[in-house]
């Protein structure tokens, strides 16, 4: 059960920084300490996701008793002409400022890769490769006509259709073979070798909508796209990682 600040963020992008220091890590999933209590269910130690992701993106406001109120205004010097219901609509509305101020730049298109080459479904995988070589990226996303996302093309995926488990047993292959691995890659289109069910997020998409998403799958990024479906950019896991400080997260 160990709780410790994630600390500053950076996107990778536009080089901002702002405190997310409010923000911890428990069992490998983000939380807040102030919010630890009510979201932790004692009989089986495990920490109610649901119920911390109910609100999206927001985090979730602690529920304060009139005696945690009452406590509190003791400890304060002074009279206080307040009351209770006073109080809560107080810590509402500087949690709500507080929640915004700490992530609510973060949206999937302020830090996602603009302006990638998507792959076309009816090009070669040997041109595929070079596109992706060209961009400095593993994988990149396949769009139609209208340049919404219908796939994804990985290394892995490469791998799978040269039909070998690892780079070295590809370089084999080649050494062997390299006829039949030149034909392999001039007559295998990519709608061929594409996975056809990409995770893609939503170019509004902020702090604990991205982290779900990444924890869904394994793959190293993930198209993002408009309300429509277009393809707008690539989110890195990698960078995203990178610029929240989530080593240990995803």
């Amino acid at each position: 059960m160990a709780l410790y600040p994630i600390g500053e963020v950076s996107t990778p992008v536009t080089g901002e920084c702002y405190d997310a220091r409010i923000i911890y890590v428990y069992d490998g999933l983000p939380c807040c300490p102030l919010f630890f209590e009510k979201y932790f269910m004692a009989d089986d130690n495990e920490l109610d996701l649901h119920a911390l992701h109910a609100g999206g993106d927001d985090l979730p406001e602690l529920e304060l008793s009139d005696e945690d109120i009452l406590d509190a205004m003791q400890h304060i010097s002074g009279f206080l002409d307040i009351s209770t219901e006073d109080f809560r609509e107080i810590y509402h509305l500087a949690h709500r400022h507080a929640v915004e101020r700490l992530l609510g730049r973060i949206r999937a298109g302020r830090m996602m890769r603009k302006g990638i080459e998507p792959l076309q479904p009816d090009i070669m995988l040997d041109e595929a490769a070079a596109i992706m070589a060209r961009q400095g990226t593993k994988c990149l996303p396949v769009v139609d006509a209208d340049n919404r996302v219908i796939g994804m093309l990985t290394e892995t995926d490469f791998l799978r259709r040269m039909h070998a488990d690892t780079f070295l047993e590809l370089l084999l292959r080649l050494v062997e073979d390299v006829e039949s691995f030149s034909h392999d890659c001039h007559d295998t289109s990519v709608q061929e070798a594409m996975s056809t069910t990409p995770a893609v997020v939503d170019e509004q998409a902020g702090f604990f909508t991205i982290i779900k998403a990444f924890r869904a799958h394994d793959g190293r990024a993930m198209p993002v796209v408009d309300a429509q479906g277009r393809l707008r950019g690539l989110l890195l896991r990698k960078e995203f990682v990178d610029a929240c400080h989530l080593e240990d997260l995803l």
